[in-house]
């Protein structure tokens, strides 16, 4: 008996192995995951040949947290009976078609990628970029078309990235005169890129400002606590500028009840709240969504042989995708066969 056809729309997104996960995966990824999981088809790739693009000076670092990463899916909700998790390195088909692209596109077409460009001056490479940081559009190509993802969440700094992978598939479909793989749309969330706890930069592990979905109450208060605000505003009775306010960002992000944030801007632009008001108002809420994901988290971590089997287990169902699409493109292309 043959097994229904699943039509649903793939999609495919994903996080480097560089370290657990926290408020900002939360907000501008994991949480339209685990919805996006109902209604499509869903595959969650780590990153860890990605993560080996600026790590390669300690791959310790990335095969330690691929395990950490696949906790924090579970313990928000990620179902691995609808969502397909996977390990990047673990499905050559990857590094096959990366290998195939690199004939299709030029290191001018690469440099000039807005992406790319941005994070090179940003890490002061100049003249000395690792190859694999320059062919990371590349190799995503590769990621994406290996599952016939046509919807792919990104940031909207990362939309470059998929008009590239584009691109390469308007190319090869020409090269092959039919549509062999598929365009991928960018699916660009709502929510913008949570700052950091100390305002000057967006939430992320490298910059040691991020508060983790392990997080204990301790560590949540002592964040809260750390966050910039404004520092003109000195004293309760003070107008106080909402605008830049990380402890409103976040509200706005997290809190429910939107009229309370409306109310609690409202009071404090015009004088007579308190920056410790706002901020307890926020940890409780952080508190309360924290604590049932740190709880679950920490049952996987103690039996990460659970954690290990999901990995395992979706690996090998992306291995088959992904080795299918290599199969159909080399025949397509006309490339050699020993069989």
């Amino acid at each position: 008996m043959s097994l229904p056809i699943d039509n649903r729309p793939v999609i495919l997104t994903g996080d480097r192995t560089t370290g657990p996960l926290h408020l900002g995966h939360y907000i501008g990824s994991l949480r339209n995951r685990v919805a996006l999981q109902h209604t499509h088809r869903q595959f969650l790739l780590l990153a860890d040949m990605q993560a080996l693009t600026d790590n390669a000076h300690d791959p310790e670092k990335i095969r330690r947290n691929v395990l950490e990463v696949v906790y924090d899916y579970l313990a928000v909700g990620i179902d691995p009976a609808k969502t397909t998790i996977c390990l990047q390195s673990a499905l050559p088909a990857l590094a096959d078609l990366t290998v195939l692209y690199l004939n299709f596109v030029t290191v001018g077409r690469l440099e000039r990628n807005p992406t790319i460009k941005t994070e090179i001056q940003l890490r002061g490479f100049e003249r000395d970029i690792p190859a694999g940081f320059l062919c990371y559009p590349v190799a995503q190509a590769a990621d994406i078309t290996a599952f016939k993802a046509t919807i792919v969440p990104v940031g909207e700094d990362q939309a470059p990235l998929i008009e590239q992978t584009n691109e390469i598939v308007r190319r090869l479909n020409r090269q092959v005169g039919h549509e062999v793989l598929p365009e991928a749309e960018a699916m660009i969330p709502t929510v913008g890129r949570l700052p950091g706890v100390d305002g000057k930069a967006k939430m992320s592990k490298s910059q040691g400002n991020a508060i983790p979905l392990s997080a204990s109450p301790d560590d949540i208060r002592q964040a809260v606590r750390q966050m910039y605000t404004d520092p003109g505003h000195l004293r309760a009775a003070d107008p106080g500028k909402v605008d830049g306010n990380v402890v409103f960002t976040y509200l706005d992000a997290f809190a429910e009840d939107k009229d309370l944030v409306e109310e609690l801007k409202a009071r404090y632009r015009m004088g007579g709240l308190g920056d410790m008001a706002v901020k307890r108002q926020l940890e409780d809420i952080l508190q309360a969504l924290l604590a049932p994901i740190r709880e679950r988290r920490a049952r996987y971590a103690a039996e990460p042989g659970y954690a290990l089997d999901v990995l395992r287990q979706g690996t090998a169902r992306a291995r088959e995708r992904t080795e299918a699409t290599v199969a159909e493109l080399r025949a397509a292309l006309g490339l050699f066969s020993l069989t």
